[in-house]
């Protein structure tokens, strides 16, 4: 091997050693309790898809028909699991059952937990070669080494977050680089086919793993068009299209959630558009009459329009994920507060994306320039690449994962434009860079050796020193931060794992029935589901908003009018979230008050979700119309001194309120509290139907968190006195 090939793949090892290391970095969280769990929510119904194709086969979720009906998430109707997709559970249970086999003795989760930093580093590994295919190996190494370290794929790929994203990222890296190879008029015609399965593979593979596969299939439509425009039209590009498209839809629509149905959405339609444009192409390439080629253009035209509008009006034609919609239009959301209520929903600001790419932006944009410059096919993908990516990522917090490779490969290509004269310089004895009246003017090497020590410490800054955020590396802070769950839900790094959600879960797992219904906001649904073992009203799967809509009335209304409610669903127990804050009163005395990361910080969601649906709601009987409330500012006003919300009397007599401040108030009573002279900032009420069933966290330390205690209340529904005491 050539000195340059073992520096090359030493640098490549290595880059790929930094990014498996960055991602089980929450490990240090997980070896005290000799479990590996998942982060966030949605993680573990991944993981129950995959626990059930382990155990009853691949296909198990799926058939026979109606399929795998999960009862204790969203009853009474129950969660329809054959709706998922499969790319990413079926992957996890494929590998667990080879790993199995030859005699690697690890628990599932615990598999599904590391997966993750697995496949990002293999997407590191992808992603060389892309880089490589659009100029050389160097940018094929900066780009890994941007992937590794990109905060926003790094929290998605980082231990214990089993999540779709996953099988998105390698699909959109896998298939670009096959369909980019595909269509490259070097290569032979049987390799041209080859790679075109394999992009049809990865396409497929995108499909059934990730809804955001329609930024994939738009962007290669929109790339081919592109083309096509400039003149850059070829029977490889017909052929490789065709086979790609053809072949990876087909496979994707066997699939029974997918079905035929997705070939007539809105969005895939212009598959099917470009593939009678192709045509039209290659027709039009032949000797013909430009005269035949004129009428031929119009026919296949209003045929092709004509097809769209008789289906359009038919109810054939489907219409845009609604998903799709509000990325496109991210006004649409401000419409819908369940989709609000989510943070990585949210519009990424200017500032959030100069925090989250640092100084690396200066390397994008010159980026942007040296590849304007040399408009190749690959380089055009690139700037497409780029720019709508960019425009998800500016629409949605959330696809900054899409955008990260896009990034990664233009800052790559950005490094190498700027370094690439410097390095000449230094190769030769002197640069000519212009004349004067009587001699030429000539660069020494040193302005070489400068700005390429100019350029590394820029780099530097932006991966190992970052100045937007204190000078902590962002990408070692997103990954050293324990997971959600030993943390408590809590945005904090303790130096211990944060019990109080576990204990609850263990506590309902070992205590309650698995057909006990709990009600609790449908941020906790998986948990409670899978990991609590009982029976749940919602969770992040979303796929009732009727079902979100009433519990958010249950916990916005007053005790009289939210037991029926909850009666008409056979809930057995409520639970709240709640997290209190201790504050100095005096020398010797202290304040809980409430916090803001629990329940406290998600009611007003609870109120507006509900307020929604209040003509509905109303009209259904559950209240009168004079109760009902439009929105969180029924309940009281933000104390604009202070920070804080004040209650109304409807605030007060909601039934979260209650349930929260009665949480905090037996807290202050507990035996730490009052060895600390701990005192409740305002005296509770007592509920009179709902009676504590278990407090997790009542019992810690005022200061174990630095002065936040996470309080996990479970309470029993007394419906006996509820019914003795009305009508």
């Amino acid at each position: 091997m050539s000195r340059t090939s073992v520096f090359c793949y030493s640098a490549l090892i290595l880059i790929l050693i930094i990014a498996f290391s960055v991602r089980i970095l929450p490990m240090r969280w997980e070896i005290p309790s000799g479990t590996l769990r998942l982060n966030e929510f949605d993680p573990y119904y991944q993981f129950s898809l995959t626990n059930q194709m382990v155990e009853h086969g691949l296909l198990s979720p799926y058939y026979p028909e109606p399929g795998w009906i999960n009862e204790q998430l969203w009853y009474p109707e129950g969660l329809d699991m054959s709706r998922s997709l499969p790319s990413l559970p079926m992957t996890a249970a494929i590998l667990y059952n080879v790993v199995s086999f030859f005699g690697v003795n690890i628990d599932l989760m615990s598999f599904c937990a590391i997966l993750p930093a697995i496949l990002g580093t293999f997407a590191c590994l992808i992603i060389y070669f892309v880089g490589k295919d659009m100029g050389g190996k160097t940018i094929g190494l900066f780009s890994a080494l941007f992937l590794a370290l990109s905060p926003s794929f790094l929290q998605r790929s980082s231990l214990g977050f089993f999540d779709s994203e996953l099988p998105g990222i390698i699909g959109l890296l896998l298939f670009i680089f096959m369909f980019l190879r595909s269509i490259d008029l070097k290569r032979s015609l049987s390799s041209s086919m080859l790679y075109s399965l394999g992009a049809a593979g990865a396409l497929a593979y995108f499909i059934l793993g990730w809804g955001a596969a329609y930024f994939l299939v738009n962007l290669t439509v929109l790339f081919v068009f592109v083309l096509i425009l400039l003149k850059r039209y070829s029977q490889r590009l017909l052929i490789s299209y065709s086979v790609t498209f053809g072949l990876a839809l087909f496979i994707a629509t066997q699939w029974p959630y997918i079905s035929l149905n997705y070939l007539v959405s809105s969005a895939i339609l212009p598959v099917a558009g470009l593939f009678v444009l192709l045509c039209l192409a290659e027709l039009l390439r032949h000797n013909i009459s430009s005269k035949t080629k004129i009428y031929l253009t119009i026919a296949v035209v209003s045929a092709t329009v004509g097809t769209v509008i008789i289906m359009w009006q038919l109810g054939y034609m489907g219409s845009i994920a609604g998903k799709f919609i509000s990325v496109l239009d991210p006004s649409v959301r401000s419409a819908n507060p369940l989709i609000e209520s989510v943070a990585e929903h949210r519009i990424s600001s200017w500032g959030y994306l100069y925090y989250e790419l640092g100084l690396s932006i200066l390397f994008f944009l010159t980026g942007l320039y040296f590849t304007m410059r040399n408009p190749t096919n690959r380089n055009i993908f690139l700037l497409i690449f780029g720019a709508t990516s960019l425009y998800f990522a500016s629409s949605m917090v959330r696809l900054l994962v899409i955008f990260a490779p896009a990034f990664a490969i233009l800052a790559a290509k950005g490094i190498l434009g700027l370094l690439t004269p410097f390095f000449t310089l230094l190769k030769e004895t002197s640069m000519i860079v212009g004349k004067s009246k009587r001699r030429l003017q000539r660069v020494s090497k040193e302005y070489g050796v400068a700005a390429i020590a100019l350029l590394f410490i820029l780099l530097v800054l932006s991966l190992a020193f970052t100045p937007q955020n204190g000078g902590i590396p962002r990408a070692i802070q997103q990954a050293y931060s324990p997971i959600t769950l030993s943390s408590g839900s809590l945005p904090i790094a303790p130096n211990e794992p944060v019990n109080e959600w576990l204990d609850m879960l263990n506590y309902t797992s070992n205590n309650l029935q698995s057909t006990d219904v709990v009600c609790a906001w449908w941020d906790y649904g998986y948990w409670l589901g899978i990991p609590g073992n009982v029976t749940t009203l919602a969770d992040n799967a979303t796929v009732n908003t009727t079902k979100i809509q009433d519990i958010g009335f249950i916990f916005m209304a007053p005790e009289n009018e939210s037991i029926p409610m909850l009666a008409q669903y056979d809930a057995k127990y409520i639970l709240v979230f709640h997290t209190v804050f201790i504050s100095q009163a005096s020398e010797t005395s202290f304040i809980a008050g409430p916090g803001a990361w629990g329940d406290e910080g998600k009611w007003s969601w609870m109120a507006s979700i509900s307020g929604a649906s209040r003509d509905r709601i109303i009209q259904d009987g559950w209240i009168d119309e004079t109760k009902m409330w439009t929105d969180e500012n029924d309940f009281g006003q933000l104390n604009t001194q202070t920070g804080t919300w004040d209650w109304n009397s409807v605030g007060r007599d909601s039934t979260i309120y209650k349930l929260m401040s009665w949480a905090r108030q037996l807290y202050t009573e507990s035996p730490a509290a009052l060895a600390n002279s701990v005192y409740p900032d305002e005296v509770a009420v007592e509920s009179s139907y709902f009676k504590p069933a278990f407090i997790s966290g009542s019992e810690i330390s005022p200061f174990k968190y630095g002065g936040v205690i996470p309080l996990v209340a479970l309470y029993e529904i007394d419906y006996e006195s509820y019914y003795n005491s009305t009508s």
